[in-house]
């Protein structure tokens, strides 16, 4: 069964809010912004993205405006209480997880 329904799925949802928060590659480097645009290769544009870094010197922030992401550089979208996560030995494994609501 192919993971490629759920992935336009979750994305299709994506779409919907406000704010998506997308783990890159890069090493503890964050985008987040409004999802506008996505195809079957998980590429995005994101519109008003903000860099968001996590390094020895602290978090830095830096605003980048529309973006263009490759989907081979994303580690996990989250969206409200929803993430995908991807296994890093196999691109095209896709775990999909819901976080349990808090009461």
């Amino acid at each position: 069964m192919s993971s490629q329904p759920t992935i336009q799925r979750t994305l299709s949802k994506a779409i919907l809010k406000d704010e998506v928060r997308i783990k890159l590659k890069i090493w503890n480097t964050y985008l987040t912004g409004k999802l506008i645009k996505f195809d079957n290769y998980m590429n995005l544009i994101v519109k008003d993205a903000k860099e968001i870094y996590f390094g020895r010197g602290g978090k830095r922030s830096k605003d980048l405006g529309d973006v263009f992401i490759r989907g081979g550089s994303i580690i996990m979208i989250a969206q409200d209480r929803e993430k995908l996560i991807f296994a890093q030995d196999d691109e095209e494994k896709l775990l999909h997880k819901e976080e349990s609501e808090e009461s």
